[in-house]
């Protein structure tokens, strides 16, 4: 009888309660009732920090060879799906990630899409991407872009397999219900230019004549490991090492100095061995990739350990340091510049 007591509405509550009920049938609600989960003191991340280990991970990416043809697959690609978005196609709440496999003499046909993705190559040497008619053999390290609504496709003209991870901005495409796919009735596309003919033209200082220098998004098909290394060595041997990230550049859009693309941005940075990085946070959901080298970052009081190949994400404003056993190359990719576009993006220690 007490329980009961405790629990049975009042007159006022009863009427309140009605109320929220007749709004309901029009397909409203009440504000008060909703605001704290919809205007929070601080953001609030539904996803949680996860790793995926390469070694792990591999030999069952390397099955889908045998499970499935790029023909019938269309990207033969196992998603990564952050924990707690199962289902959802997700490893944050704007991106989704994906490890692709093209093995020895496979094609994966041209089509075009609005999302935008880049390929951050993970294991193999030898196969290649087209974007609009331009063509880049890849390799370990190299990032590799195909910018919204262009042609590409992929082939392996090598002897081994190649792995690469997908990251693609469908999320935040989706969630604006703006996404549209176009299949290109053809094995492969038409070459038109040299191979990575876009980093000769556009990355050496100069423009040509006639660049269109209100592009939204670099112009530039991969941004070589090869050539992006040594950067990062002058950086730090010239001292210029942030203490929460290391010597860290930003992949650039070389007509303007923004980012590469309007929804995704990377950076590459070099830890130094015994590397102790401070506690670092921002709005901006990351997902990391360890070229070189073997680490840990802390986030939240969970550990992740980390060696080549592996793939971790950090939650939206989630403090976390990174720290390095011997020295070490981290890439990463993230929504900031979407969010510094629309004037939201926060970072704190």
């Amino acid at each position: 009888m007490e329980l009961a007591s405790q629990t049975k509405q009042t007159p006022a509550q009863g009427a309140r309660q009605a109320y929220y009920d007749r709004l309901s049938k029009l397909d409203m609600a009440p504000l008060w009732e909703v605001l704290k989960d919809i205007v929070p003191d601080q953001p609030k991340t539904v996803c949680a920090p996860a790793i995926w280990h390469f070694n792990d991970v591999k030999p069952l990416v390397s099955e889908a060879g045998s499970v499935i043809t790029t023909e019938e697959a269309n990207r033969r690609v196992l998603v990564v799906e952050n924990p707690t978005l199962r289902g959802k196609s997700r490893i944050t709440q704007s991106l989704y990630a994906g490890l692709q496999l093209i093995e020895p003499g496979e094609i994966a046909p041209p089509h075009r899409h609005t999302s935008a993705a880049i390929r951050f190559i993970l294991d193999g040497e030898g196969a290649y991407t087209q974007v609009d008619g331009e063509k880049t053999i890849m390799s370990p390290g190299d990032f590799v872009l195909t910018p919204s609504d262009t042609a590409h496709d992929h082939g392996n003209t090598s002897k081994q397999p190649m792995i690469w991870l997908d990251v693609l901005d469908l999320p935040t495409v989706n969630f604006f219900e703006a996404g549209f796919y176009h299949h290109i009735d053809a094995e492969k596309q038409n070459t038109r230019r040299e191979d990575n003919d876009s980093l000769v033209r556009f990355g050496s200082g100069v423009l040509p004549d006639g660049t269109d220098a209100t592009l939204n998004r670099s112009p530039i098909i991969n941004y070589p490991y090869a050539k992006m290394r040594p950067i990062l060595e002058r950086l730090a041997r010239a001292g210029d090492i942030d203490p929460c990230h290391g010597a860290r550049f930003r992949y650039a859009n070389p007509l303007n100095g923004s980012w590469v693309m309007p929804t995704m941005g990377a950076q590459l940075a070099l830890l130094p061995k015994d590397f102790k990085g401070k506690d670092y946070r921002s709005t901006d959901g990351t997902i990391f990739v360890c070229v070189e080298g073997k680490g840990l970052t802390k986030v939240d009081g969970q550990t992740m350990e980390w060696g080549p190949r592996d793939v971790f994400v950090i939650p939206p404003w989630q403090r976390y340091a990174h720290a390095t056993c011997e020295e070490s190359v981290l890439f990463s990719i993230s929504d900031r510049p979407a969010q510094e576009a629309l004037g939201f993006w926060r970072e704190g220690n």
